[in-house]
């Protein structure tokens, strides 16, 4: 089974192509088009010959304005920034939007997310993900921007790749056809890429008397946050299809035009 091909940047963490998942029938998604990463606050186009032939021409962030403004954004020449803050009105506990800031205070850390809350505070995010109205009118602009015809390839990223981004990345690709194991296996295929950026801050964390079960909840990828999200969107709305049209008020539309721009027939 393919997941996404990691992209071999010098100045973007954790970036990939979802060209050339499996699709049903034999398709695969389109390459070149459905770029994620992490943020962009390193990015270097000049330095990084292998980003700029991507010709991204929309950026696409989902971070907060605290995230934002710590890190900005340098979007490559050309193309167009949105933001689409999936937590901006505050449901969920935060822990997503929070990582580097909880690792930058150990014993805080261990205080607020130790005993098993750092992973239930990733749970609670994943299921806002789904029902919030902040988040729904994000991911509503992701699945817009990517349905543009002519758009040009698009890239969403949130601050590690893996959260909000991850979950946008499923939402795609639930909505092309995929079958949920795909999906989860391409959820799960960025966490070594996300642990081997982090190393140097977990290692830190650690040497100052951090839980080092607190950094494993915050800074891996795994099936337990992702069915969270999963089981909100069936108890809610059933299905993807029902969720993109009643939760995120998506017209028909653009959801055929998400399919023409991104399934390669077999």
């Amino acid at each position: 089974m393919q997941h996404s091909h990691l992209v071999d940047s010098a100045t973007v963490a954790n970036l990939r192509d979802l060209g050339g998942i499996d699709l049903p029938g034999g398709a695969r998604v389109r390459p070149g088009l459905a770029l994620r990463s992490g943020q962009l606050d390193r990015l270097d186009p000049a330095a990084d010959p292998m980003f700029d032939a991507l010709g991204v021409r929309t950026v696409i962030d989902l971070r907060t304005a605290a995230e934002r403004a710590a890190f900005p954004d340098r979007v490559p020449g050309g193309a167009h920034l949105l933001v689409a803050d999936v937590l901006a009105d505050g449901a969920g506990s935060g822990a997503a939007a929070a990582l580097a800031a909880a690792l930058a205070d150990p014993s805080g850390a261990n205080r607020m997310l130790g005993g098993g809350r750092a992973a239930e505070a990733l749970r609670e995010d994943y299921r806002a993900f789904v029902t919030s109205a902040s988040a729904r009118q994000a991911y509503k602009q992701l699945i817009t921007a990517l349905a543009h015809r002519g758009g040009g390839p698009v890239l969403f990223h949130c601050t590690a790749g893996k959260d909000r981004t991850g979950w946008g990345a499923t939402l795609v690709l639930l909505l092309l056809g995929a079958d949920e194991e795909t999906v989860r296996t391409e959820y799960l295929s960025v966490d070594p890429a996300v642990r081997a950026h982090y190393a140097p801050l977990v290692e830190r964390f650690l040497a100052a008397g951090g839980d080092p079960e607190v950094a494993d909840a915050v800074f891996s990828v795994r099936a337990e946050y992702l069915a969270a999200a999963l089981d909100a969107l069936a108890e809610y709305w059933g299905d993807a299809e029902s969720y993109a049209r009643a939760g995120l008020g998506l017209k028909d539309d653009t959801l055929a035009g998400l399919r023409e721009r991104l399934v390669e027939a077999a």
